[in-house]
């Protein structure tokens, strides 16, 4: 017995070793989701991912864009995968299906040839059945094909290679208390969750059924041991197929997909579903015909009622509104719907707080669009104007790197910036204080470069030269698959291209000013790269750019580093939580790239584009013979004795100085 489980826990080990870098991705609504679709598939505006729609011999396809690698050559097993997502099926007549849909995994982003008939946009009449297809599928199927074995016209089924299953059953779940099979009509436009999972090491693919308001059940509605390994290729891709037949033409429709390679797939939040389309006309509410003649009476006393209730509504909703702010309409939101959103501003829904204002959750009534709403107290309505139009002039910054700033809201002493909510929340909390969920270096090194891509098109690329003035850890948000997304852009700077900049307040966070902003108050794009040099030092390193309670020799970050480099041992300072699985020549870029960035003289400091340059590797970094990083921090008794705090910001963020 102890062999077993000493040969167990070797095997599991040496699986996870070659099983390579893991893929998930979660969907809750697929408004955003970055979806390959062709024939008749689209995304819905609430954001269903609808593969067909009432047209009649078509197929539609979505596929997710990028490549994965579900088995390594050299040992040749399927590696285990969990996939689950959230669907429903609509027909134009009750308890009449057409064709289903699959979810399948293939060799090609594409399914060319595929059958708009009985062959479930997936196969032909050639190639069905075929060993070269390398495809393995789970089929819903909503009618009975006799030339494929269909058991009956409601039913799910594993396919590999063509649509004879391999096992099948009528579509339901096993209750967990009694056993019984429970059947599910699958026309019956009812949400179902699916969840498919394939076991590497015991080589067996189980899929389970059930309604969204029942919990995963313990036994699955379909058991396929069979090694996966002789039937796809080791890259493959995955995704959703469907087709229409020659009569009816049912609607299919996905509301959430989330999947991960070796692992377990994320649960979906269900209340973050996107609406199904409503069946039918609207029923007349019954309290409207029964009811209408007591309203009638006590009509006297409604209306008062309602006069009162508008007053005090209109008092606690209540937001400043002046002539100018009539040509920033649409960027305008209304305290009351951004109360709705953030549920009045709950604890509950609160992201973080900081010096500069709190930041919560929320979900636009009308839309179903997730927001994120920072709420900056004003005391004073100097540059209020100039500072609006920045915001609204920022607003209008679009890149895959850039958190978008959608708007604002002014109300009773405070002002509220509106933006795009970013799911895994700032990279600060991936990287700080040993945390639960930490970043390989490979999503590392593609965070920096993201936030290096932001900043040469806030720096070379936009209509104006734009000085972010704040980059820094807590700063960069992640999206829904780590992609780094700048953001707050409470206090950056706009001017015109090849003009020099005024600004004479400090503003920002110690440990990223650059030293020459602490002395005269002017950013520029030299001050960014300083800061984007402690930024990418703290990511290599997992360091804050200033911790008091260490040695004095390893306060400041740089200094840190750069005794290192100059020892020729600069990989010594590297995040030892990474372990050994990261690239060393990035790691030796990265670092040394953070002592160019964080240089005493800013003529020194490379330019984003060239910074953009070294991380793709074309071009070599400059000679580091005569750097000087000095004090990185000069004055920084100075300033620790007057802003205890580590993060300030010198006069009011709202002022005209700017």
């Amino acid at each position: 017995m102890l062999f077993r489980l000493q040969l167990a826990l070797f095997l599991s080990l040496l699986f996870k070793f070659v099983s390579g870098e893991d893929v998930s991705f979660t969907f809750n609504g697929f408004r955003s989701a970055n979806l390959s679709l062709d024939g008749i598939a689209q995304i819905t505006s609430n954001g269903l991912l609808m593969l067909t729609n009432d047209t009649i011999q078509e197929t539609g396809h979505a596929f997710y864009p990028n490549p994965i690698t579900f088995k390594n050559s050299r040992y040749n097993p399927v590696f285990s995968f969990s996939t689950t997502f959230v669907f429903a099926i609509f027909t134009q007549f009750s308890n009449l299906g057409g064709h289903g849909f699959t979810f399948f995994i293939a060799p090609t982003p594409s399914l060319p040839g595929a059958d708009s008939n009985s062959y479930l946009g997936l196969f032909n009449e050639t190639n069905n059945g075929n060993t070269s297809n390398c495809i393995v599928a789970v089929e819903f199927d909503t009618i009975t094909s006799n030339g494929f074995g269909d058991i009956d016209n409601n039913h799910v089924g594993i396919d590999i290679n063509g649509l004879e299953s391999e096992v099948a059953k009528t579509a339901g779940y096993y209750d967990d208390k009694t056993g019984r099979l429970i059947n599910l009509t699958l026309t019956s436009a009812e949400r179902m969750q699916v969840w498919v999972d394939y076991n590497g090491l015991n080589k067996q693919l189980n899929v389970t059924l059930a309604p969204v308001n029942v919990r995963k059940p313990r036994t699955p509605l379909l058991s396929l041991p069979r090694d996966l390994s002789p039937i796809l290729n080791d890259v493959s891709y995955i995704g959703f197929s469907s087709s229409t037949g020659t009569l009816l033409a049912p609607r299919h429709f996905l509301l959430g997909w989330s999947f991960k390679l070796n692992g377990q797939a994320q649960d979906l939040n269900l209340n973050d579903l996107p609406r199904l389309p409503r069946i039918g006309a609207k029923q007349v509410s019954r309290f409207l015909t029964i009811g209408l003649p007591v309203i009638l009476v006590t009509s006297v006393s409604v209306i008062v009622a309602s006069v009162i209730y508008i007053i005090r509504r209109k008092r606690k909703f209540a937001e400043e509104l002046e002539d100018w702010e009539l040509d920033y309409g649409p960027h305008r939101f209304k305290y009351k719907d951004l109360y709705a959103a953030t549920k009045g501003f709950r604890d509950k829904e609160l992201l973080g707080s900081g010096g500069f204002g709190r930041v919560y959750r929320g979900v636009l009534q009308k839309s179903r669009v997730e927001i994120a709403v920072k709420r900056v107290s004003h005391e004073s309505r100097q540059g209020m104007r100039e500072f609006v139009a920045e915001i609204i002039t920022i607003g209008r910054l679009r890149h895959r790197n850039l958190v978008t700033l959608l708007g604002y809201c002014r109300r009773k002493g405070e002002l509220l910036l509106v933006y795009d909510f970013m799911p895994n929340g700032s990279l600060n909390k991936y990287i700080y204080d040993q945390p639960k969920v930490t970043l390989n270096w490979s999503q590392r090194f593609r965070v920096i470069k993201g936030v290096a891509s932001g900043l040469f098109y806030l720096h070379e690329e936009w209509e104006q030269t734009v000085i972010h003035r704040d980059v820094k850890a807590s700063n960069v948000l992640l999206d829904g698959e780590l992609n780094a997304r700048l953001g707050d852009f409470g206090l950056a700077r706009l001017y015109d291209h090849g003009t020099d900049p005024q600004t004479t307040h400090i503003v920002g966070t110690l440990g990223y000013m650059a030293p020459e902003h602490t002395r005269s108050g002017k950013a520029t794009k030299r001050t960014d790269v300083f800061s984007f040099g402690a930024f990418v030092l703290e990511v290599a390193c997992g360091r804050r750019p200033i911790e008091p309670t260490k040695p004095q020799e390893e306060i400041i970050l740089v200094d840190w580093v750069f005794s290192f480099w100059a020892r020729g041992q600069v990989l010594e300072a590297r995040d030892r939580i990474l372990g050994i699985n990261y690239v060393a020549e990035e790691v030796e870029l990265v670092l040394k790239l953070g002592l160019i960035c964080s240089q005493s003289d800013p003529g020194c400091r490379p330019s984003m584009g060239q910074v953009t340059q070294y991380l793709k590797g074309d071009a070599p970094l400059p000679d580091m013979s005569g750097i000087d990083i000095g004090r990185s921090l000069s004055g920084l008794e100075d300033f620790t004795e007057s802003y205890p705090s580590y993060s300030y910001v010198a006069e009011s963020v709202l002022s005209g100085g700017r």
